[in-house]
């Protein structure tokens, strides 16, 4: 059985690899949510805009 030393076990502790992926992943855990949460009001806005530039095409193609 190995015996953690004081000094191995704070080299332990500073360890700080894969820090940033889990901060990734929790970021994106996030961002995800507001999608799911807003999900109603994104696809109105996405569907006003995108009938406002296919209005504006047939502007465009019909003269």
């Amino acid at each position: 059985m190995k015996t953690v030393n004081k000094k191995n076990k704070m080299k332990f502790l500073k360890n700080q690899k894969g820090q940033g992926m889990v901060e990734y992943i929790l970021l994106l855990v996030v961002i995800i949510g507001l999608v799911f949460a807003f999900k109603g009001r994104i696809t109105n806005k996405f569907n006003e805009v995108v009938g406002k530039t296919e209005s504006g095409m047939d502007g465009v193609v019909n003269q």
